[in-house]
C-alpha cells in the first residue's frame, strides 16, 4: 500500500504545487523535495488509513474485497487526517500557505485540492493493491 500511495501522491502533489503559495516560483530541486516530502506523508496518511480498516475488518486482506463501507472509510480517514494536517499547518504551525489559485471550503478554510485527493486516490490505491495481489 506505501508504494501504491506513494506512487499515485507524488505526481497529484506536483500537479498541485502551484496552488500553494511560492510553489510556482520555487527553484526546481526545492520543489522537488517539497513535493517528494509531502507524497511520502500522504503514503504515510494512506497507511494508517490502511490499517484502520484492517482493525475494523479483522483483516489486512479487506483489500481483496473490498466493500464500499471499508473504501469509503479508507478514503475517509485520510480525508480527516489531512484536513486536520491542513488546519495546523496554514494556520497555528504556519507551515504553508495557499495560492489565490486554490479553491478553497468556506467554512471550513480548506483548500479543495487536498480533500479532492482523499476522495480520488484511495479507491484507486486499494484497486492497485488488489489487482497485485490477484
Amino acid at each position: 500500500m506505501a508504494m501504491f500511495g506513494f506512487l499515485l501522491n507524488y505526481p497529484w502533489e506536483f500537479l498541485q504545487a502551484p496552488l500553494y503559495q511560492g510553489m510556482a516560483d520555487a527553484p526546481h530541486w526545492q520543489a522537488v523535495k517539497t513535493c517528494t516530502r509531502a507524497a511520502l506523508g500522504d503514503a504515510v496518511i494512506l497507511v494508517v488509513a490502511f490499517w484502520g480498516i484492517a482493525a475494523t475488518a479483522g483483516s489486512r486482506r479487506w483489500v481483496l474485497r473490498p466493500r464500499l463501507g471499508q473504501v469509503t472509510g479508507f478514503g475517509g480517514i485520510g480525508l480527516a487526517i489531512t484536513m486536520v494536517v491542513e488546519h495546523l499547518a496554514t494556520g497555528p504551525l504556519d507551515q504553508w500557505d495557499y495560492a489565490e489559485a486554490m479553491p478553497m471550503i468556506p467554512l471550513l478554510g480548506i483548500g479543495v485540492a487536498p480533500l479532492l485527493q482523499w476522495v480520488l486516490l484511495p479507491p484507486l490505491a486499494a484497486w492497485f493493491v488488489r489487482r497485485q495481489l490477484t
